[in-house]
């Protein structure tokens, strides 16, 4: 492909977990490009940033240049789901404060450059897809879309333009049309779950065929969060009583120090000085062995920097659980091991919040395009957490069985950019 196709504009998927480069000329669309030779499948470029001692590495070498160095150093995941984030500018890496635009303008640049070596060009063109909403929040929506903006051209992109990650997994499904039909696009990732209503013809549609865009900043991640509240966090601490010296109160671990366990990019906060004082002076405050041993789990998981291990573990799990009905979660580290037995009806009930946030989410969508579930033709279900029972199961029931299509998890959003970006460059904007 690349001795004979030539570029003009790249499609790019940013995600929270995942990022994939697919390209496009006038005349065609190219599939995703080989990104990381390390990952078991090449094209998917792990959304994850490694900042060692002057070295940076991203995507499956973030992981092992990590452990390799001992867990020093800063990994960074789910960086995407700061854009919208007004209280969240940047972070330190060493000294230095490095802002979220460079940060992301950082990884895109790598995947750029990786590109651009795959098909022997200079591509500075390239359509990036975005949640139909980062945010309930109109105005921190608009700052989150700016700050991609502003990263794709820290990344070298000279003309950057938008596309809803939904409305791009419809452009990939329309291919398969053969009537004009109402169709749903519900595409569940890491950071977000979107949602799209689209009426689409075998020739295609426009942006006037959008009959909705919704969505909620409710996805795996937060599944992952609410299996580490209700299941593993009281093996850290979160149960833990303790009395202060000269006290008379008996306390349990302060909740916000609970909820920063629950995210691997909050636990960082945890490794601030002061919290780590604190995290010692509540381990011998502590009543008992077993609490202190629970504590001791919690500062070597701040100290060592295990949290991105942690919660690939929790992750393991919760997938284990979309095709059996009990499992159990392992994590073996040196002085920290955990064995906690997990049922589906557990991480049901643990994830009820945010799975409800997520359905409301889609049901308001379906409302806001004027229609009820039977007017809906067609359900098309993109990324892993759609495999989620409960989330699967409340789709069938909406809609039936029969209209649901399982698109593919990784490749459909950034075939559908392609597409997109396919037909911009037909249209001949300026180079």
């Amino acid at each position: 492909m690349s001795s004979r196709f030539e570029p003009e504009v790249y499609a790019i998927d940013f995600g929270t977990s995942n990022s994939l480069l697919a390209a496009a000329s006038a005349e065609a669309s190219c599939p995703p490009v080989p990104l990381d030779d390390a990952a078991s499948d090449p094209t998917v470029l792990r959304s994850l940033l490694f900042f060692g001692q002057d070295r940076f590495s991203c995507g499956a070498a973030a992981v092992s240049e990590f452990v390799a160095g001992g867990m020093q150093g800063r990994l960074i995941r789910s960086i995407k789901k700061f854009l919208p984030d007004r209280g969240f500018s940047g972070t330190y890496i060493g000294t230095r404060l490095v802002t979220i635009e460079d940060l992301i303008g950082r990884f895109l640049r790598t995947m750029r450059e990786r590109a651009n070596r795959h098909f022997g060009a200079d591509v500075t063109r390239v359509v990036l897809g975005r949640p139909a909403k980062f945010s309930l929040d109109a105005d921190s929506d608009k700052l989150a879309e700016a700050r991609l903006g502003r990263a794709a051209e820290i990344a070298g992109f000279r003309e950057v333009h938008f596309c809803p990650e939904p409305v791009a997994a419809a452009h990939d499904f329309q291919l398969e049309l053969d009537r004009p039909r109402i169709v749903l696009v519900a595409d569940f990732g890491a950071g977000t779950s979107d949602f799209t209503i689209v009426r689409m013809r075998p020739e295609g549609f426009d942006a006037s065929d959008v009959l909705s865009l919704g969505g909620i900043a409710v996805a795996g991640d937060a599944l992952d969060g609410s299996l580490m509240r209700s299941k593993v966090s009281r093996h850290f601490g979160a149960e833990v009583t303790y009395r202060v010296p000269l006290g008379s109160n008996l306390l349990r671990m302060p909740r916000p120090i609970i909820e920063k366990l629950c995210s691997p990019a909050d636990m960082t906060v945890l490794q601030h000085r002061d919290v780590l004082a604190f995290l010692r002076d509540v381990k011998g405050w502590s009543l008992g062995p077993d609490d202190r041993q629970r504590m001791d789990n919690l500062l070597c998981l701040v100290e060592d920097s295990l949290a991105y291990q942690v919660f690939d573990a929790i992750e393991r799990t919760k997938c284990e659980l979309s095709g059996s009905p009990a499992t159990e979660l392992r994590f073996d580290y040196p002085s920290l091991e955990l064995r906690e037995p997990i049922t589906r009806g557990d991480f049901d009930a643990g994830s009820e919040r945010e799975i409800d946030a997520v359905l409301r989410a889609l049901d308001a969508t379906v409302a806001d395009a004027g229609l009820v579930f039977a007017d809906v033709d067609v359900v098309c279900c993109t990324g892993g957490t759609a495999k989620v029972p409960r989330i699967a199961h409340a789709i069938e029931q909406r809609f039936g069985v029969e209209k649901v299509r399982q698109l593919r998890s990784f490749h459909s959003v950034v075939q559908g950019l392609a597409e997109r970006a396919r037909q911009l460059a037909a249209e001949g904007l300026p180079r």
